[in-house]
Order: C-alpha cells, then structure tokens, then sequence
C-alpha cells in the first residue's frame, strides 16, 4: 500500500460506548468522518470550499467493515487513501487504527462533488481536480486494497 494520510489522534468517548461494552457502531462512521473532514481540507474541499464557492461533497455510498472492537479511552488514527477518481466523483478507502496495534475497522466510499445551487453533481473546478491528482500521488493506491469492492451477501455452498 502506499502511503496514507493519517488523522490526529482520537480517542473513543463514554458516551460512544453501547450496552455491550464497546463502541456502538455509529461512531465508526463518525470517526471515519471525521477523519475525512482533515484530509479534505488538503484536496481543498473542507468547509471554506463549501461557504465559498457554493460547492461541496455528498456520500454516495459507504461500506464499513467492523474487524475489532474499540473500548473507552482508546486510542486510534484513521488512515485515508484515495482509490481512483473523475471529474465528478472520488473513490477512498479508510482505516481506524487503534494506537495499541490493531485494525479496527475500515470503510470504503464513493464521494460526489456537489453544486448547492441544484443540489447535482458537477464536475471539480480545474484547481480541485489538480489537488485530486496531487492527493493521488502522495496518498493514492495503486491497487484495490483486500476487502474493498466486496458486496454483502451470505456465501452459499
């Protein structure tokens, strides 16, 4: 893999933790968003991008796969990479790492860029697109990573 962007450092709150013990499933989406916020703001598409030109970015679509339970005051990262993008959508792959050595969970999302003035899709202004590409180069991955584009389903025998 190459290599990834890396968030600050968060750490899983009491009110994350759910009847079982751990942390609920909720707040892995909202960690890996989280994390998304820090690296759009390095492609330029954080929340200046959205007040200023009236354009922002809409999930399309999300996949989280849950591999380990995170515990109160833990500590993770999450590591972002960038798998293909276009004119008008981007494709990440996402992983929380807890700070004592394990994959926790990961995510896999298809973004679109989005005109408010609509809402529709549109395609990146030139200097986007040009961070798109920077972000791929530093961040990107050269090949799909295990896991990513899998559908859900029970395997039958």
């Amino acid at each position: 893999m190459s290599t990834p962007h890396i968030s600050s450092v968060m750490s899983v709150a009491p009110e994350w933790i759910d009847y079982n013990g751990h942390m609920n499933m909720a707040y892995y989406s909202m960690l890996f968003d989280r994390a998304a916020d820090e690296f759009y703001e390095v492609i330029g598409l954080g929340a200046a991008y959205a007040k200023a030109r009236g354009l922002t970015t809409y999930t399309g679509e999300i996949k989280i796969r849950y591999l380990r339970e995170l515990h109160l005051g833990q500590t993770l990262r999450v590591h972002s990479w960038l798998v293909d993008h276009d004119r008008k959508r981007f494709h990440s792959w996402q992983e929380i790492h807890a700070e004592d050595g394990y994959l926790a969970a990961t995510a896999e999302t298809l973004a679109l860029h989005i005109d408010m003035s609509g809402p529709k899709v549109a395609p990146f202004p030139d200097d986007i697109a040009a961070g798109l590409d920077a972000f791929a180069a530093r961040h990107g991955m050269p090949e799909m990573p295990k896991g990513a584009g899998r559908a859900i389903g029970i395997a039958r025998h």
